[in-house]
């Protein structure tokens, strides 16, 4: 389960990328949970549905849907909060700690702990197409997708803090190198997040380090 630290540090993160976006991000009106359920949808292309012909499930991909539909869930969640971070986090624990494993969607009850990832999925999707978000029903999925709390963390730190570096480094303008010594930043990501403890304190502020020290000086 995600500790409150962590879900402290995700939506602050995410709050500080958003305004990075745009200062006034909380009352620009953009459509979070739309977004997320375009990301579901295709989590369900890259798990794989076609009974019509061969598919082979890409399940890297599938878990970068998740945590792409992670940044979007928790700003739709601050939102709902009026930007308030403490009350987001508190929110999000009492959720994922009341056990709870239904979810009601039109009428009808869903035990998503019985489903099959693709049903969770489609679920998601449409919960969000109604501008709703179940937590328990998306950790159920991550669970499905052979990622546990840390690795969800992990994953969504390393995505977002690459992303403030991208940005601190040129990448609006065009000047932001990606190729580092021959390797792609994202490869270097994966370097520096195996080299670190995930249960540091300031971990997103050392993986940042961690990249600027890779960082071509020139």
């Amino acid at each position: 389960m995600l500790s409150i630290t962590q879900l402290d540090t995700m939506l602050n993160l995410q709050d500080k990328m958003n305004k990075k976006v745009n200062p006034e991000w909380l009352a620009a009106g953009y459509q979070y949970l739309r977004a997320a359920m375009i990301e579901a949808v295709e989590g369900i292309e890259h798990h794989g549905w076609k009974w019509w012909k061969a598919q082979q499930k890409d399940l890297p991909q599938l878990q970068m849907e998740l945590v792409d539909i992670w940044h979007f869930a928790l700003s739709a969640i601050i939102i709902d909060f009026g930007g308030d971070i403490q009350k987001s986090a508190n929110t999000i624990a009492n959720e994922l700690s009341d056990g709870k494993d239904t979810v009601v969607f039109d009428g009808k009850e869903y035990h998503f702990n019985q489903q099959h990832i693709l049903d969770n999925l489609e679920l998601m999707a449409g919960l969000c197409a109604a501008k709703r978000f179940s937590v328990p029903l998306f950790m159920k999925i991550v669970e499905q997708a052979q990622m546990d709390a840390n690795e969800l963390y992990r994953q969504y730190v390393g995505k977002n803090v690459l992303n403030f570096f991208r940005q601190d480094n040129g990448y609006k303008d065009g000047t932001y190198i990606k190729i580092w010594h021959g390797r792609e930043d994202n490869e270097h990501l994966v370097d520096v997040l195996d080299e670190l403890d995930i249960s540091l304190n300031d971990y997103s502020e050392q993986l940042y380090v961690g990249l600027q020290q890779r960082y071509p000086n020139l």
